[in-house]
């Protein structure tokens, strides 16, 4: 995402007239009543985050949980080619509907929807290639475990840190400063780190960033050449096997956006080795040996083996039915089954811990997101009117993901993901918003940032047209936010990093 005056990479433009600047481009003789659009910015590739950014907002605790306070935030996005020759209007009742249009057009009156960086003063304004949209949403993120991040390593070329579960990698959907990366760089200082390899959301464990573009490099190369050692640890329910057992079934994305995988002859094909560590009457705890690296891998297999992670948030629910996926047998359509997993999180108010929200799914059609997983792998289309995006700023790393063709190899149990996902809305749908509470207070409405700065004012007052502000959402308890599954040890040329055995993997553990 670009800087108020930068390129989408972060690249500022360079001033006219100095060494190096490019020529300012001719404009082009515009018919009467044409509407001028300037050309792209240049992208800047690298890494985006700084200080500005870790400036936003502010982090508190509260009920063994780290809170986010609000904050105003910009979403920015260029024109898709599906949109040239369409009013905003249209684009806004057809493929954001989220909101009614009564919100859309109040939001423009508020000053907090941008073409070309001009106020838009018109939704029927008719959009054309190159086009640059910005909104301004009042952002709230979800609350993480307020478990601290522990750094097991640093040097001169690698930091390696004890993830906790449900905290994010990379800013992606509603997450943003509550993911690794920044707290990394909020309070730690380590900024302009590459992912060498992802853990899901919900997962725990060892997370390895390296400093230099020449490490991600070298260390990508073990990912190819599969060099890497992968470990984990988790607790499934009953007796494991003894003796070891290897899974080999394939596996196959159902849901992006839910974030489901299951056992499908049609899926990549996959192999992980189980070794039971102990069995203490209910539970057995088990180490796994990811020899493949597909989405949910380690989960789906021991699913279908019939000894489900013990608190598995989407592969221990009685949606599976009654052998909870055993061997495969579900009795339903993959529609039935994400129909019954969504009611099901729904009727326990717990559809957060899934990483989505009502609004995800009154969004529309099926796109690649995070899902139960919580981190982007690349730079996505925004919905520049809601926030539905990861924002092209917020993953922008070179060293990621470009020279693997096989991604999920990186890591077993990483998230389900697609630079064309979209993300939550800032506001959420079926809201009851009349106009009247919509037009009450501009001048809070323009959020004070009609120079296009964002930060953390927004959390001292409520937003007016944010309904996140008056909505009253169920915290979810810290143990619901740690799964069972923990990445013990990564192992490569020339290095080995573990972490300490969770507490839950310990012998003398009472459940």
């Amino acid at each position: 995402m670009a800087e108020p005056g930068s390129g989408p990479g972060g690249a500022r433009d360079e001033e006219p007239g100095k060494e190096g600047a490019a020529p300012a481009p001719k404009k082009r003789r515009l018919a009467g009543g044409e509407r001028y659009v300037p050309p792209p910015r240049k992208l800047s590739t690298g890494v985006s985050f700084g200080a500005e950014h870790f400036a936003e907002t502010s982090y508190y605790f509260e009920g063994g949980l780290r809170k986010v306070r609000p904050y105003y935030f910009d979403f920015r996005t260029y024109c898709k080619g599906r949109w040239v020759g369409r009013s905003l209007l249209h684009v806004f009742g057809t493929e954001f509907r989220a909101q009614p249009l009564d919100f859309y057009r109040a939001a423009a009156r508020a000053g907090r929807l941008r073409l070309n960086e001009e106020p838009v003063r018109d939704l029927h304004i008719v959009l054309k290639n190159n086009d640059f949209l910005r909104n301004t949403v009042h952002r709230h993120e979800p609350p993480v475990t307020a478990q601290p991040l522990r750094i097991l390593a640093e040097d001169e070329e690698v930091v390696v840190v004890d993830k906790p579960s449900s905290l994010p990698v990379h800013p992606c959907g509603r997450f943003r400063h509550n993911t690794v990366i920044f707290i990394l760089g909020k309070e730690h200082g380590l900024t302009e780190l590459h992912t060498l390899h992802r853990l899901d959301r919900m997962t725990s464990g060892v997370l390895m960033f390296a400093k230099t573009a020449a490490v991600s490099k070298r260390i990508d190369e073990q990912v190819r050449e599969r060099q890497l050692e992968k470990e984990y640890v988790c607790r499934v329910v009953g007796e494991f096997p003894e003796h070891e057992v290897v899974c080999e079934e394939p596996i196959l994305v159902v849901s992006y956006k839910v974030g489901v995988c299951r056992v499908d002859p049609k899926g990549k094909p996959c192999k992980t080795i189980f070794q039971r560590l102990s069995y203490n009457g209910k539970t057995s705890v088990v180490k796994c040996l990811p020899r493949t690296g597909r989405t949910h891998q380690i989960r789906v297999h021991l699913q279908y083996l019939g000894h489900p992670i013990v608190n598995d948030p989407i592969y221990n629910m009685e949606a599976w039915g009654p052998d909870r996926g055993k061997g495969g047998k579900i009795g339903k359509t993959d529609e039935e089954l994400l129909k019954a997993l969504v009611e099901e999180h729904r009727s326990k108010q717990s559809l957060e811990i899934l990483g989505i929200a009502e609004e995800d799914l009154n969004s529309g059609g099926e796109n690649k997101d995070c899902g139960d997983s919580g981190d982007c792998t690349k730079s996505a289309e925004a919905d520049p009117i809601n926030g539905n995006s990861c924002p092209a700023e917020d993953v922008k790393d070179p060293e990621r993901d470009t020279k693997d063709p096989e991604r999920d190899e990186k890591d077993p149990e990483r998230n389900v993901k697609d630079p064309e996902r979209n993300d939550t809305a800032a506001c959420p749908p079926n809201s009851d918003i009349n106009q009247e509470t919509l037009e009450k207070d501009k001048e809070l409405g323009s959020c004070g940032n009609q120079d296009g700065q964002t930060g953390q004012k927004g959390w001292e007052e409520k937003d007016p047209l944010c309904v996140e502000c008056r909505m009253s959402r169920r915290d979810p308890s810290p143990k619901e936010l740690v799964m069972f599954l923990h990445a013990l040890r990564y192992k490569g040329a020339g290095f080995e990093y573990c972490s300490d055995m969770p507490e839950w993997a310990r012998d003398d553990w009472e459940e």
